[in-house]
């Protein structure tokens, strides 16, 4: 009986990239045919345009085309990793459904695969993005790096675009971790990598789904996952901070003393002074709200996705 590679994506509002999607991904299959069976599952996050109605025809035609249709818009993180859950092959393939994930890798991931790696990561070499936010993400994955204190170094430009062998997905399956940040996860859970580099191409159709919100929670989620530096620094900021406000204070108080008449109380530094600590004040207190945000999210443990439908699971 051959075995079963699982290539997943997600998909919200990509109707023009779900049929070149599946055309490539049949081709690049079509070179392992005597190896390995594949299925291919796509989900429908929701989307308001016409992917779902063409995933439907895809499905008609091609049973290895498998289609979970979310009961609305999971996000960016749940749909995915639920999808990866669903797969049932030897080694799973993510990618994402707008083509900037390269479905010709397909066959250097397997390659490397076969080799005994469970994990193996295309890792983006060179990208369309603009230079300041290169250097953004450069900077980003230096400084995770830097304060994270899980004892797993994090590899830089890997967004989740890979293969996963089987035991790798049952250890995942195991943490059953309500919202994972999978590009930490794996390299935490300490299983041989292999990575792939390749040049990311532009986007040719639709709109990017990426936004401020959806990178800023995206990074928050890394440094709460594998850091508790942020935390400790507020503390120490705060006990550093104090120190200094008390000694300037006594300073002030003596000048104020000692020139009486001549130094000049003014509400200026009063103003500046409140401002600042009041600021300080609010960065510390997001810092902690982001972590009992994650806390809460694992204590609530919601379900990930909520079915509506399911296309071609039968076969």
């Amino acid at each position: 009986m051959r075995k079963k590679i699982s290539i997943v994506s997600s998909a919200f509002n990509e109707q023009d990239n779900v049929g070149p999607l599946c055309k490539a991904v049949k081709e690049e299959m079509a070179k392992w045919t005597d190896k390995y069976d594949y299925e291919q599952i796509i989900l429908d996050n929701g989307s308001t345009d016409n992917t779902l109605a063409e995933l439907r025809r895809l499905a008609a035609q091609d049973e290895h085309i498998k289609v979970i249709v979310n009961a609305r818009n999971f996000g960016h993180i749940r749909s995915p990793h639920y999808g990866m859950l669903q797969a049932t092959g030897d080694a799973v393939i993510y990618m994402a459904s707008d083509l900037q994930d390269p479905p010709a890798l397909i066959n250097a991931f397997i390659t490397e695969w076969e080799k005994g790696t469970p994990i193996v990561l295309g890792q983006k070499k060179q990208t369309v993005e603009n230079k300041l936010f290169a250097f953004v993400r450069t900077f980003y994955y230096w400084l995770l790096n830097l304060v994270n204190d899980s004892g797993a170094e994090l590899v830089p430009n890997c967004t989740g675009f890979g293969l996963f062998d089987k035991q790798v997905m049952d250890e995942i399956r195991r943490l059953d971790d309500p919202y994972p940040y999978m590009r930490g996860l794996v390299c935490e859970l300490g299983y041989a990598k292999a990575l792939v580099p390749f040049e990311q191409p532009a986007r040719k159709t639709g709109i990017t789904k990426n936004n401020f919100y959806t990178l800023y929670d995206n990074a928050m989620i890394g440094f709460t996952n594998h850091s508790k530096v942020p935390l400790r620094l507020a503390a120490l900021g705060g006990f550093v901070l104090g120190i200094i406000s008390f000694s300037l204070a006594c300073i002030y108080l003596i000048l104020k003393l000692c020139f009486w008449d001549n130094f000049p109380m003014g509400t200026a530094p009063i103003l500046l002074a409140v401002l600042f600590f009041a600021s300080v004040q609010l960065i510390f207190l997001g810092i902690l709200g982001e972590y009992v945000g994650a806390i809460l999210t694992q204590v609530l443990h919601r379900p990930l996705v909520i079915e509506k439908e399911r296309i071609n699971f039968d076969k």
